[in-house]
């Protein structure tokens, strides 16, 4: 999974924190924008499921999967993208009336539901590594994430 997104260039490592959750959203879609897998609407569409839904995308601790429920017509191709920030993004949750933080993006597009749930299973895979996962959570540069590529451990 690591290979597919450095040979995608859908990695990113932001100098700069978001000052909201709904600019962290912004900014872990750029590298999709910039590769036309999604429009700005798909964007929109991400951040008003969140503010309808609650962060639904804070999978588990430290860890958010961006996207947007359902078939899209902003979504030009299916594809996922791995942004890493410096410190956590704090998503509130009004029903359990608790933050849940996400350091690590990994923002899905799909064009149907096959495909998400192909996306999804991929994901899993990497996330069931938890070695793999503790290492980007660590990690700060792209450097350190094209080490964990080549099989290096970072120190």
């Amino acid at each position: 999974m690591l290979t597919y997104f450095e040979k995608n260039d859908l990695v990113d490592y932001p100098v700069e924190m978001p000052e909201s959750w709904q600019e962290a959203i912004r900014m872990s879609c750029q590298k999709l924008m910039n590769h036309n897998y999604i429009t700005d609407t798909y964007v929109d569409e991400i951040i008003e499921s969140i503010i309808e839904h609650g962060p639904y995308i804070v999978i588990i601790p430290n860890v958010a999967m961006p996207h947007a429920p359902g078939n899209h017509s902003s979504v030009l191709k299916s594809g996922i993208s791995f942004t890493k920030f410096k410190k956590p993004v704090l998503f509130f949750d009004e029903k359990e009336k608790e933050e849940k933080p996400a350091v690590l993006f990994f923002t899905i597009a799909a064009k149907n539901a096959d495909e998400h749930l192909e996306n999804i299973t991929n994901l899993m895979e990497l996330f069931s590594d938890e070695q793999m996962m503790d290492q980007l959570i660590h990690s700060e540069t792209i450097e350190d994430f094209d080490k964990l590529l080549v099989g290096n451990t970072l120190t």
